[in-house]
């Protein structure tokens, strides 16, 4: 009879757990890229490509394809009037394959003014815009209770002057629910979509000529069909604070796990 030591028997072990740690790592990792590879916007018929994406799958801000500040740099003022927070890169990371937007209760002066919260904003207002198609993200909204914390928003912003230009409301938590809409020249128009959009959900908007379709996880919940204007746009995702948002809730994260562009049609011109 072979005798085997009680050391090589715990090597040999050590060694079988540590190559199926290993393939472990290698199926999750495939698994994870297959997910964020899709090949089309979620549960939006057609025939797509791909134009533009961020799949946040590094350790810092791409700074190749996002600004953190709102028409400035560093510490900016908010976007909406409304706002009760201003926008800092400091609360702008990335990690663990998202984008995070933080919202503290710091208290910061801007422009003379001051803001008792502070946030984060990313947008491609310099680095990327487009005419028509789909935008889509997935993004975790914090919240209690079905209502959705804060003043989050992920939306496109003409590159004119505003409103001519146009501004498309992919989704925005006012009141803690989560709301469409579409402004320019001509007016406003949306509405509420019911349901819990706490935690993770995907959102998306189909912009084309006249008419934008607006998808929650791959379900239809609006259109609008009056005022679409049809200059290019760029993209902004901003956790605000203030009079149009829902329950105040700090420290709190708005998490961002991918942003899409894609167009119509099968070339990838």
């Amino acid at each position: 009879m072979i005798k085997v030591s009680r050391r090589a028997v715990v090597s040999t072990a050590a060694v079988a757990l540590a190559v199926s740690a290993v393939l472990i790592l290698i199926v999750v990792r495939v698994l994870t890229q297959t997910t964020n590879s899709s090949a089309s916007p979620v549960g939006i018929p057609g025939s797509w490509h791909r134009v533009w994406s961020d799949d946040f799958s590094g350790s810092a801000l791409d700074t190749t394809k996002w600004s953190t500040g709102w028409f400035g740099s560093g510490v900016t003022a908010p976007v909406n009037t409304a706002e009760i927070g201003c926008y800092d890169p400091a609360q702008v990371a990335v990690s663990g394959g998202n984008l995070n937007l933080t919202a503290i209760a710091k208290a910061q002066t801007v422009n003379g003014k001051l803001y008792p919260y502070t946030s984060g904003l990313v947008s491609t207002m310099d680095t990327f815009s487009f005419t028509y198609g789909v935008l889509e993200a997935r993004i975790y909204l914090p919240g209690a209770e079905a209502k959705i914390a804060n003043w989050p928003a992920f939306w496109a912003n003409g590159t004119g002057a505003s409103p001519a230009s146009g501004e498309l409301d992919v989704m925005e938590g006012r009141g803690g629910a989560a709301t469409y809409h579409f402004h320019a020249t001509a007016g406003s128009s949306g509405g509420i979509v019911p349901g819990d959009f706490t935690g993770w959900h995907t959102y998306a908007a189909d912009w084309q000529p006249g008419v934008v379709t607006y998808y929650y996880d791959g379900k239809k919940v609006g259109q609008i069909t009056s005022g679409i204007t049809a200059g290019p746009m760029y993209l902004i995702l901003n956790y605000g604070i203030g009079t149009y948002g829902g329950p105040i809730s700090t420290p709190a994260t708005m998490r961002v796990d991918y942003v899409r562009v894609w167009k119509s049609g099968t070339s990838r011109g």
